[in-house]
């Protein structure tokens, strides 16, 4: 068996399945003629050790082999690698044997001889096909957002010089690091840098490192060939092969386990992995961007952030300063939002627009966004004003006091401090419906150490 990359950058993947040598020649010469990547094996048994060992965009294979036949690849193929598609071809087809292979789940299906223009615009239309069913698939599973002004808002200085900054880093190849606190639009300049770059036309593939546990991180990073663990049952692509042309954000990455992030090391330094259970290396041309709410000198400092990797990550630096330091910049997040949000003109009065200045806003822009959202859900009323801001807007807010009880008759420190507790948690979730990965950047921690607290007060 020849030796081969587990995957090529800028070329589709190829195996075609003939045991006439002849035919078997014409074939490849045609399709690598043509810049496709192309794997030939001999017969039906040596092509299901191909399908076993890899993955491809599309497999054209005879119907009558030795060992084992088509309508077999063609089986084996989907229970493996659902997303590639066969074309069946033999001198010795039938109307029935046709019917037969598009039930099974062929694309395509033709006799012997063939003309050369057939082949290629069979090809070209099956591979129009998966590309086109692989975006389809990815719009719906990732949110993203284009850049417009009106999504990175800001007039502080600080806010124009990272607007003024995006455009400018996203024509870089370099990898970013995006630092700030949980709500404050990490993800939003992640997805800016994207759009403005020249892989805008690529995928943008986003995963949160807080919310998966280690070995089913790994296998989405990385993906997995079948009965590489229990449930692999199929062969699957990881998002670094899915990604590649365009752009992988890591958010929170700070979160990583720190046995994954050397292999994510080895991936960045390569450009190249393995998956799970493979054992050849794959070739990716990926932008590395990445988030974390955590001061990552401090992680470092910590040693569960490894300092080889933050240096690969952190080549150009952003840091989007929390909501607070940044009042001016409230009243434009408060237009934005009800524009965003309401039926008809609605305003906010002045007195509501300076209490909502004067908050700590400890889950930032998210916060606000919650507030106004929730502040147009109970009231109907054209003005706003303060009495109809939620009960958690205060008055009384100061940067450097906070709220006291008589302690003269002695407390239950610990059992006021759960209570509080307790409380922020089922509040975050009713703001964000449930969502607990939502709820966790709300209230600025880690998926994981959420989850340990709602197992503590037995939340679900």
């Amino acid at each position: 068996m020849p030796n081969t990359q587990e995957g090529a950058i800028h070329k589709a993947k190829m195996l075609i399945i003939e045991d006439e040598r002849s035919m078997r020649d014409v074939l490849r010469i045609l399709l690598e003629g043509e810049g496709y990547e192309v794997i030939s094996a001999h017969d039906g048994l040596d092509g299901i050790g191909w399908l076993q060992k890899d993955i491809f965009d599309l497999i054209i294979t005879d119907i009558k082999m030795p060992g084992a036949d088509g309508f077999e690849i063609l089986r084996k193929s989907i229970e493996l690698s659902p997303d590639t598609l066969v074309i069946m071809i033999t001198a010795f087809g039938t109307t029935e044997s046709a019917v037969e292979a598009m039930k099974l789940g062929a694309y395509d299906y033709i006799y012997k001889p063939f003309k050369i223009d057939e082949i290629r615009l069979i090809v070209k239309n099956a591979l129009d096909k998966r590309r086109l069913k692989a975006e389809v698939s990815l719009l719906r599973q990732t949110v993203r957002a284009r850049y417009e002004p009106a999504n990175i808002i800001g007039e502080s200085p600080a806010m124009k010089e990272l607007l003024h900054l995006i455009p400018r880093v996203a024509q870089s190849a370099a990898n970013v690091l995006i630092t700030g606190e949980s709500g404050t639009g990490k993800d939003l300049v992640a997805t800016a840098l994207h759009n403005l770059s020249d892989r805008a036309d690529k995928n943008f593939v986003a995963i949160n490192c807080a919310s998966l546990p280690e070995g089913l991180l790994e296998s989405e990073l990385f993906g997995y060939m079948k009965g590489a663990f229990t449930s692999a049952s199929q062969n699957k692509q990881g998002l670094f092969e899915v990604a590649n042309e365009g752009t992988l954000f890591l958010d929170e990455v700070a979160e990583m386990p720190i046995n994954l992030q050397s292999k994510l090391l080895r991936a960045i330094d390569t450009g190249s992995f393995r998956r799970l259970g493979g054992t050849n290396d794959i070739k990716v041309n990926v932008r590395i961007l990445s988030a974390t709410n955590k001061d990552p000198a401090e992680a470092v400092a910590a040693g569960s952030f490894r300092e080889d990797l933050f240096y690969r990550l952190n080549v150009i630096p952003i840091h989007i300063p929390p909501l607070r330091e940044r009042k001016e910049d409230i009243p434009l997040y408060i237009e934005h939002f009800l524009k965003k949000s309401s039926v008809g003109k609605r305003h906010i009065s002045p007195e509501a627009i300076n209490l909502l200045m004067n908050q700590p806003w400890k889950g930032n822009v998210r916060q606000l966004e919650n507030a106004i959202e929730r502040t147009l859900l109970l009231t109907d009323k054209d003005i706003i004003t303060e009495a109809d801001l939620p009960p958690g807007i205060t008055k009384t807010y100061s940067e450097d006091k906070t709220p006291m009880t008589d302690v003269s008759g002695g407390i239950d420190l610990k059992a006021v401090i759960e209570g509080m507790e307790r409380g922020y948690i089922t509040e975050a979730l009713r703001l964000t419906a449930g969502k607990k990965a939502e709820a966790a950047k709300l209230l600025g921690l880690s998926f994981r150490s959420f989850r340990h607290r709602l197992q503590k007060y037995g939340i679900r």
